[in-house]
């Protein structure tokens, strides 16, 4: 009987703190502190982040590219801190979008929220298109690459309908995905280091032809975009805020556990895979195209490696659903305010399952779309989805930006969560790591290649960045809301 009182005096301070920003939500709270958790850890997903660019990272820098996760993870960690004294005060469904709002105004808000959205779609197509390989090495055959692109496909129609079945499932697929996840990372990865390990510790520190000293700073810095990739989906936390029960208090220290537990757990698995290697040479020259492979199969056998591939696919299914979670959220709140074309289709909820379930179809129909492309230009998809990661930084950078812009002008942040005098010196190196993080990740360095593909990042944002500001330039979106 307490129990249920104090759930209820929640879900009161809860209702009275999102009236005093202006919504009434319809949302249902019954997501838990740890299911909260569980998706931001299934959207970051150690296992999905290593396993996809472990191969790219050791070619770019070899053994010692492992200390990047330490570091990156110390950068992002200054980002969620600031994260996290925002969304303490702005617990608002959409994340990025109302604290940009809130933090700067309307056409900053709609920027962020443009730029993030296209990010999270490509996000969404090049998690399917890495899964569908697995899938397909599961099942024993080998198809060719336009099927694999239709296994895609499959996949994010199968999250789709998870998704829309309603808050209640994601939560409890979020949470299996993370104990699947983590116990799988936790088993492979000391199986491999107790039976698999053939390599000496000494390789961590060995950056063989890559150069001496200060001669290999280039190449550690270029392969830090594999950890990079490692260290984002906390956020998520924050885009299911009306969703969460004590959001305000809740959602910072889930962010947080995402980059210590995730953080951690990646750091570990690419450890195992280092140290167990069969032919650490040929992985670094790159005639070992898929170092992940022939060492789980080499260590394991083709029944382990078949058992790891299935919590992979698990691993891969429900970053999907973290994702595509995170997508439509961020689409109803950006139509909530009229922010956006065919607002009126977005920004209303299921009356079954309390979902936004026109958000959640659109959020299924661009990634099967940005997929589909590589049925007819396999290097056209590949540079769109270049845009899934640089795009999440620089949305991320500009809510690190708005904090730094809204304490200038006075912002004295009261949630539950506050960096208190530390706040302007956190918020500074926030900005500082981020804006190193976005210069690395378009850095042109395959100068060899086509200028499509060396300078794709840089291509991908220019567009998304350019369409964005064409928009709110001819429709004004910004007018239909004044700030809240």
């Amino acid at each position: 009987m307490h129990e249920s009182k104090v759930q209820t005096n929640i879900q009161d301070l809860d209702t009275k703190q999102l009236e005093a920003l202006g919504y009434t939500s319809k949302f249902d709270r019954s997501m838990s502190f740890w299911e909260n958790f569980s998706l931001g850890f299934t959207y970051l997903s150690p296992v999905v982040g290593v396993y996809s660019v472990f191969a790219m990272a050791l070619q770019t820098g070899g053994p010692a590219m492992f200390w990047n996760y330490f570091l990156i993870g110390l950068g992002q960690f200054f980002v969620c801190l600031v994260f996290g004294e925002v969304v303490s005060q702005y617990p608002i469904s959409g994340g990025i979008y109302p604290w940009c709002l809130r933090l700067v105004g309307t056409k900053w808000a709609w920027m962020s929220a443009w730029v993030y959205a296209w990010a999270l779609f490509t996000t969404i197509a090049g998690v399917a298109l890495g899964g569908a390989p697995f899938l397909s090495r599961l099942i024993g055959l080998n198809w060719s690459a336009s099927f694999t692109i239709w296994i895609a496909v499959f996949m994010i129609i199968v999250s789709t309908i998870m998704n829309l079945s309603g808050t209640r499932l994601l939560a409890r697929v979020a949470m299996i995905g993370f104990i699947c996840e983590l116990v799988g990372a936790i088993l492979v990865g000391g199986y491999l280091l107790i039976f698999g390990r053939i390599q000496p510790i000494t390789i961590l520190f060995d950056t063989f032809s890559f150069g001496d000293g200060f001669n290999y700073i280039p190449a550690f810095i270029a392969s830090s975009l594999a950890a990079m990739f490692c260290y984002y989906g906390f956020e998520a936390c924050g885009d299911v805020a009306e969703e969460t029960p004590n959001a305000s208090s809740a959602i910072p220290k889930s962010m947080r556990m995402t980059i210590y537990v995730g953080g951690g757990a990646a750091t570990f698995v690419c450890l195992a895979l280092l140290l167990s290697i069969p032919d650490l040479p040929k992985a670094i020259s790159g005639e070992d195209a898929d170092p992940v492979t022939s060492t789980l199969q080499f260590a394991m056998g083709d029944l382990g490696y078949k058992l790891v591939i299935a919590v992979v696919m698990i691993s891969f299914l429900s970053c999907l659903l973290s994702l595509q979670a995170a997508a439509s959220r961020l689409i109803f709140s950006f139509a909530r305010d009229g922010m956006i074309f065919g607002s009126n289709l977005f920004n209303s909820l299921s009356e079954k399952s309390k979902i936004p379930f026109n958000a959640l179809l659109i959020s299924g129909l661009i990634p099967i779309f940005i997929a589909s492309i590589g049925h007819w230009l396999q290097d056209a998809v590949n540079t769109v989805i270049s845009f899934a990661s640089i795009g999440i930084y620089i949305a991320f950078q500009m809510v690190v930006i708005g904090s730094l812009y809204a304490r200038y002008k006075g912002w004295k942040p009261n949630g539950s969560f506050v960096l208190g005098k530390w706040g302007m010196t956190i918020n500074i190196i926030a900005l500082i790591y981020g804006l190193c993080a976005v210069l690395n990740m378009i850095w042109p360095r395959a100068l060899d290649e086509p200028w499509f593909i060396n300078y794709s990042m840089i291509l991908t944002s220019g567009i998304v960045i350019m369409t964005g500001l064409l928009y709110l330039l001819l429709a004004k979106p910004h007018l239909n809301i004044s700030k809240r």
